[in-house]
């Protein structure tokens, strides 16, 4: 493993699915109850599937905060790809991973081999300008921090998965928060897995509609907004 890394470790969750615990933040980049079966629940399901369900169309945009190990972006992709959905993904990612942690996730297991290949393969090229992954399936990592980003786009989906408030406060912020729903088309969705008093407060206040919906095993429920719809 590269010397720059040696804080990053390769750790199963309860579902057999793994995940990375970074030492430097003190928390894995998914739940340790099980990492597959959260992104399942928390992003696909109550996030794209929902916003899909109420919006039926033949292309979907994402933005994730967190892009982390790429799980979100590999289950959405393979979805997208199954139902013959044109998919736009923009990840932000201050940190991203070497290709070489990414591929000791055995993530290769839970979608197509032609998602994981072309994946792996152009996940650099996406670290500097948007690759198409696949003929419907276009990403884009952007390499800031939350509060630096900036895109003429906007996006049906946002898929909130920056690590806990307790171990990463400044991107639970009031103004982190308002800035991330500058990126959010009217009528959109935006889900995480956290819930929190403070959290609610500061989506009521930018005037989307909260919905409690249930959380993934280990946790009783997460948070769901819509945007309205102009």
């Amino acid at each position: 493993m590269n010397k720059e890394n040696t804080h990053l470790t390769i750790v199963t969750t309860a579902d057999g699915s793994k995940t990375i615990h970074n030492a430097i933040v003190g928390e894995n980049y998914h739940s340790k109850h099980g990492a597959l079966q959260e992104s399942r629940h928390v992003f696909l399901k109550s996030g794209l599937q929902h916003f899909l369900d109420k919006n039926p169309s033949g292309e979907v945009s994402v933005l994730e905060v967190g892009f982390g190990t790429g799980l979100n972006f590999l289950l959405t992709a393979d979805y997208c790809s199954e139902q013959n959905i044109k998919l736009r993904y923009t990840g932000i990612e201050a940190y991203p991973l070497t290709p070489d942690m990414i591929a000791e996730t055995g993530y290769e297991n839970f979608v197509a081999p032609a998602t994981w290949e072309n994946f792996i393969s152009d996940y650099p090229a996406a670290l500097a300008a948007p690759s198409q992954l696949l003929e419907n399936i276009e990403l884009e990592i952007a390499v800031t921090q939350l509060t630096n980003f900036s895109s003429g786009k906007t996006f049906d989906v946002i898929y909130f998965d920056a690590f806990a408030a307790i171990h990463q406060p400044e991107m639970w912020t009031d103004e982190a928060i308002a800035h991330t729903f500058k990126f959010l088309k009217p009528g959109g969705v935006f889900v995480t897995y956290a819930i929190t008093g403070n959290l609610k407060r500061s989506i009521k206040a930018l005037g989307l509609k909260v919905e409690k919906a249930p959380g993934a095993p280990g946790k009783r429920e997460m948070l769901r907004a819509v945007a309205s719809v102009q």
